[in-house]
């Protein structure tokens, strides 16, 4: 159990390259890390985070007891009441453009939200379900319009940059690598090559294994 509650919070929002953040911060020490990967790996953290999207109360030290960090949805779209709640915890905000990150989350997110109740582990479809109330709350039902999507995406990126003081928040463009990270954090960087991982083809493929046949 992490006694002090989050240290790192990841600001960006999914498909900014928040996979590969996750295993970097995890090498660095900062294990585990919250993403939507630990809702999927264990279905037991899914129905609190399900709650907290239709409407209900959070407890931010429940849902991230164990965890020394945080980036990616379900999470980073509470970056204010987090950063709040948790004042210590240095902020990252990793980020991509607009368009690319438009595609991405077109390619991936949004036809794994269509096929909910086709998913084979039963979790997964209340992650889908959870994560389609989140963005009608965070995109205001209009997700699939891109520009309305890429608008939001960006007006978050600039919230977040007005908000949070410059000595507590890392801007991390995608491909940044390990030193602007290992600086924000002070540790030295280590002798490996900064992790990749969930490309779009790999999450395609992913869900594509655990989909139920029509």
């Amino acid at each position: 159990m992490v006694a002090d509650g989050l240290e790192i919070i990841g600001a960006g929002m999914g498909r900014t390259g928040t996979e590969s953040l996750r295993k970097a911060l995890m090498i660095l020490g900062y294990d585990p890390c919250h993403h939507m990967y630990a809702l999927r790996e264990d279905a037991a953290l899914v129905p609190p985070w399900h709650a907290i999207a239709h409407g209900g109360a959070p407890d931010w030290d429940q849902l991230f007891q164990g965890f020394r960090a945080q980036v990616d949805w379900p999470g980073a779209a509470y970056w204010r009441e987090l950063t709040a709640h948790f004042p210590h915890a240095k902020v990252v905000l990793s980020l991509r453009d607009a368009d690319g990150w438009y595609n991405s989350l077109a390619s991936t997110i949004l036809p794994f939200i269509d096929a909910k109740g086709r998913h084979a582990p039963p979790h997964r479809n209340q992650i889908a379900e959870l994560t389609e109330a989140l963005f009608d709350r965070i995109f205001d039902g209009r997700v699939r319009d891109a520009d309305h999507a890429k608008s939001v995406f960006i007006a978050h990126n600039e919230a977040v940059t007005a908000a949070i003081p410059t000595d507590r928040l890392l801007v991390y463009p995608v491909g940044s690598g390990w030193g602007p990270l290992c600086d924000f954090v002070s540790r030295p960087i280590p002798d490996q090559p900064f992790p990749s991982g969930n490309t779009a083809r790999q999450f395609q493929e992913r869900v594509a294994r655990n989909l139920m046949p029509e």
